[in-house]
């Protein structure tokens, strides 16, 4: 650890700060990289550089070896809230820039349900991808959905349910999307521990993603697939 500590940031050169970051995130070293993200806005470098290069670079790796089984839920919680030190720099910067954002997402636990710490997680993944996220908390009813869907005007819909009981309160979701006719406005992904695809099938969402990780990659492929449809 002695020579981890000799490490003087500023020191580095671009590219060797880069690779610092994402080691940093990968630890979970919040103040080192908020300590990076002002080096590297002093060298000149835009907001939305840093955001893909360094934090977005970063919490890919972390991503994969999370998908990969050699990082668990509490490394990548640790290295989610450093990549949010990060991205509390420079959230407002990118807002004045008007940066492109992957794609904006509402996502909350259903009615009846308190368990959090998955659907915590995918947030953060997604904020880690580029995604904008709005997070509802726990225990959404239909009408806390629908109101956000509404004023947050997202591409995407994530709910998560952890108990058996609370799972199918999401097809009731689904299904007032779709007497209301909006279903088609939204990609709606699922997950928790008791779902499976057959069930994300069941009830007509568009994906089932089984962890964070996956739930990223489905977002980013789904989104993809929307702007390409509007643009044809």
């Amino acid at each position: 650890m002695s020579d981890e500590d000799d490490i003087i940031l500023s020191e580095l050169d671009d590219d060797e700060l880069v690779q610092q970051m994402f080691d940093d995130l990968y630890d979970g070293l919040k103040e080192e990289i908020e300590e990076s993200v002002h080096i590297l806005l002093d060298r000149g470098w835009v907001p939305y550089r840093i955001l893909t290069e360094a934090l977005v670079g970063g919490m890919k790796i972390v991503g994969d070896d999370f998908r990969d089984g050699i990082l668990f839920v509490p490394e990548v919680l640790l290295a989610a809230n450093a990549m949010k030190g990060g991205m509390f720099i420079l959230k407002p910067l990118l807002a004045e820039t008007g940066a492109p954002r992957v794609g904006k997402m509402v996502i909350g636990t259903v009615k009846g349900d308190i368990h959090d710490i998955g659907k915590n997680l995918v947030g953060m993944m997604m904020e880690g991808a580029g995604f904008e996220v709005v997070d509802l908390g726990i225990n959404n009813d239909v009408d806390k959905y629908l109101g956000a869907l509404e004023s947050e005007k997202p591409d995407i819909l994530g709910m998560s349910a952890l108990l058996t009981t609370t799972m199918p309160y999401m097809k009731v979701v689904i299904d007032t999307l779709i007497e209301k006719g909006m279903r088609e406005d939204y990609i709606v992904l699922v997950g928790g521990a008791p779902l499976n695809e057959e069930f994300g099938r069941a009830i007509g969402a568009d994906a089932y993603c089984r962890d964070a990780a996956v739930a990223v990659e489905t977002a980013k492929t789904w989104v993809a697939r929307k702007h390409n449809r509007m643009s044809a």
